[in-house]
């Protein structure tokens, strides 16, 4: 009898792991339905408005709910469409180093080495971590693309290198219907040097024409192919929703429709400097940002222009031949080939 009891213990404590495994189990499994189709909806339109604008995640939305439940969100996330800039508001005067800062941004900015071309320079926030470049000369700021436009697009640091560039991030979007395309056609007109280099249909993002004239200020614009040459729009690239036009910040809607993700945005102070953004996404010390965050950390550092690029996946920060941020792609390092870049030269 004292054998049988020995065997039957082990069994016992196998029993027990399970009904205690099974138990976390459906907690676990009742408190994700709780939140997919409980009361509070912050969760359920987070998901869905993060979900319906990434590559290849769009399931995350579509396993757990309806076609009109899905267009009943989004309705309530938006970005209110701004009108177009005015670039003889942007002064591209000579700051006063010795004058004393508004505010830690100020500082940041504007204290930097003697001749530097950029500062790079950490932000953080609530769930999100990233950085934010700047560039003290518009004139080196210039667009890029993969030298097989139209065919196959390149890594960023392929393009960098090819390019010479000190700093790269990456612009506009790209047609993907399948969420794995090779990133050959960007969406919209892109013009390089003064000349249109590619036109294919706009992506359904809002914004417009985002470039820099010959003046290397930073257009914001709703202008069709013509117009935007005709302004002199030297590199520029179709994409939004603009953030700020003119200092004033546009107004989102819930979390703009855009839900939490990694985030790139390019934007210009009214002295002229240039800020570049991206903002990590999808990681555990990172959650991602929405275009509320966006547009704040745009303010922060004095844009008074300002405009989103493709985020996501799509978010990619190069310097010197370094990944500064954290890409999620699935390619190598995180990166995925894309067709536009906007790119620094000494």
């Amino acid at each position: 009898m004292k054998q049988e009891k020995k065997e039957r213990k082990p069994w016992k404590r196998y029993q027990k792991i399970l009904v205690i495994s099974g138990s976390v189990l459906v907690a676990l499994i009742g408190s994700f339905l709780f939140l997919l189709y409980g009361p509070w909806s912050w969760f359920r339109e987070t998901l869905i408005t993060s979900a319906m604008t990434t590559m290849n995640h769009q399931y995350l939305a579509t396993w757990f709910y309806d076609e009109k439940t899905i267009r009943e969100v989004l309705r309530k996330h938006y970005v209110e469409e701004l009108g177009n800039s005015n670039p003889n508001l942007i002064e591209m005067k000579e700051y006063d180093k010795n004058k004393a800062y508004a505010s830690k941004y100020e500082r940041d900015i504007l204290e930097h080495e003697e001749g530097a071309l950029y500062k790079l320079i950490p932000v953080s926030g609530a769930g999100y971590q990233g950085h934010l470049v700047a560039i003290y000369d518009p004139s080196k700021v210039k667009l890029a693309t993969t030298r097989y436009l139209g065919q196959r697009g390149e890594s960023i640091l392929t393009v960098a290198k090819n390019n010479n560039a000190v700093v790269a991030l990456n612009a506009g979007g790209f047609y993907d219907p399948d969420w794995n395309s090779n990133g050959a056609q960007p969406h919209g007109t892109v013009i390089q040097g003064g000349n249109v280099v590619s036109d294919f249909y706009d992506a359904p993002v809002g914004g417009g024409f985002v470039g820099f004239n010959r003046e290397n200020k930073l257009v914001l614009g709703h202008y069709s192919k013509e117009e935007a040459l005709a302004i002199g729009l030297r590199d520029a690239v179709e994409f939004g929703p603009f953030l700020i036009v003119d200092g004033k910040a546009a107004f989102v809607k819930g979390n703009g429709g855009w839900g939490i993700a990694p985030r790139t945005a390019i934007g210009q102070r009214k002295d002229g400097i240039v800020l570049f953004l991206a903002i990590d996404g999808r990681l555990a010390t990172s959650i991602g940002a929405d275009m509320v965050d966006l547009t704040e950390v745009m303010q922060n550092y004095g844009a008074y222009n300002a405009a989103n690029m493709d985020g996501g996946s799509s978010t990619e920060l190069v310097i010197r031949g370094e990944i500064i941020n954290h890409p999620v792609a699935s390619g190598n390092q995180g990166l995925r080939d894309m067709p536009t870049f906007w790119i620094v030269t000494e």
